[in-house]
């Protein structure tokens, strides 16, 4: 049987696995219900979908549900009555390859394949959409802009996680005093969405505990727990005072370097940043580019009172700092409760700094 690779980006673990013949092998109808399948395929490392006929287009709903909503990262593979102008769109939906009944198509799949250079809609796999690449340029800055000046902040992120960033964006939270509302906004456009967590090992034991708490309560299925290089803050950090001696390389080393090693990874990052937080944030935009990432920042335009009527709207739990005055929370070595109207006033108490560094473009390099 022909076995033609659909994207040269596959996962390389699981090729390995397959190669080495180990790993389950799951073959599922096109017809079945994603929720029913997702059990029979916990432990897969392959998941075959088999076409009866070239025009049952059941597969592909299968395939993109597998992908989306039940969270298979394995190796996905069409088999049955494919042919070969349905390469792109197999593609597109989340396979991996395709074993067609026919074998004799072997070059006009390889044809299929390589036709089409730009898409014009979001997917799962394959190239970006041109809407996409455009934003890549730098162009659509204005543009983006332009288009949320009138949106809400729910519409934002429906439109940024659905459309224009589609499997390529994640939300980056601290899990702090105000977190719950960019969540809760997630969670009701598609909890699956990734979630970034810095957790610099050195955080209230209050703001572990109402992760999980929000996490559970939220139904969030994909939290992404980042923590700094051990070897590194074995070296740079030997007796836990770094904070207190270099405060921006404390930051750099437990969450800046953290966070690079993954952004690559999405093309935009949500964050929960507001212009009422002052500072560097009083001329926030809705979208901004830092270090080449987009950044979309859905609550920038909302006031403090926003903030807590959402809250009570939803009846969201709050973190068990605040009520102890503590306005804006990070680690528990620089952060102290507000002790003025300014939301940050407690962070880095006695510096002339307010922000960690994960929000700011690089320095440049003097040539």
């Amino acid at each position: 049987m022909l076995t033609s690779q659909l994207d040269h980006a596959t996962r390389s673990d699981t090729d390995a696995q397959l190669e080495s013949g180990g790993g389950h092998i799951v073959e599922l109808p096109g017809e079945s219900d994603w929720r029913e399948a997702r059990d029979a395929i916990a432990g897969a490392v392959q998941v075959d979908i088999r076409f009866p006929k070239f025009n049952d287009g059941r597969g592909f709903t299968l395939a993109a549900h597998l992908r989306e909503r039940a969270g298979f990262k394995g190796h996905l593979r069409a088999v049955g009555a494919l042919i070969p102008d349905q390469a792109q769109f197999l593609k597109r939906v989340g396979f991996d390859a395709v074993a067609p009944d026919r074998t004799d198509l072997a070059a006009d799949w390889a044809r299929a394949e390589a036709r089409f250079s730009v898409v014009y809609q979001p997917a799962l796999r394959g190239p970006l959409a041109v809407p996409a690449k455009r934003i890549e340029s730098g162009a659509d800055l204005a543009v983006l802009n332009a288009r949320y000046s009138e949106a809400d902040a729910l519409d934002i992120l429906r439109d940024a996680v659905t459309r224009t960033w589609r499997g390529r964006i994640a939300l980056m939270s601290s899990f702090g005093a105000e977190a719950a509302v960019s969540l809760h906004l997630l969670a009701r456009v598609d909890p699956s969405t990734p979630v970034l967590f810095l957790d610099t090992g050195r955080l209230f034991a209050q703001t572990e505990q109402y992760q999980r708490e929000l996490t559970d309560k939220l139904g969030l299925t994909h939290i992404r727990i980042l923590q700094p290089n051990t070897s590194e803050v074995s070296r740079e950090d030997a007796d836990g005072k770094l904070w207190s001696r270099d405060s921006d390389a404390c930051c750099a080393m437990r969450k800046v370097q953290p966070l690079d090693g993954v952004i690559g990874d999405y093309d935009a990052l949500i964050t929960g940043r507001k212009r009422f937080h002052g500072g560097e944030r009083m001329k926030l935009p809705v979208v901004e580019r830092v270090n080449g990432t987009m950044r979309v920042n859905p609550l920038a335009r909302w006031s403090a009172e926003e903030v807590q009527a959402y809250f009570r709207r939803y009846d969201l739990p709050r973190h068990p700092l605040t009520d102890m005055g503590y306005a804006s929370i990070g680690c528990w070595t620089c952060t102290a409760p507000a002790h003025n109207d300014d939301v940050r006033s407690g962070r880095w108490v006695g510096q002339d700094k307010s922000e960690c560094g994960i929000h700011r473009p690089l320095p440049v390099a003097a040539e």
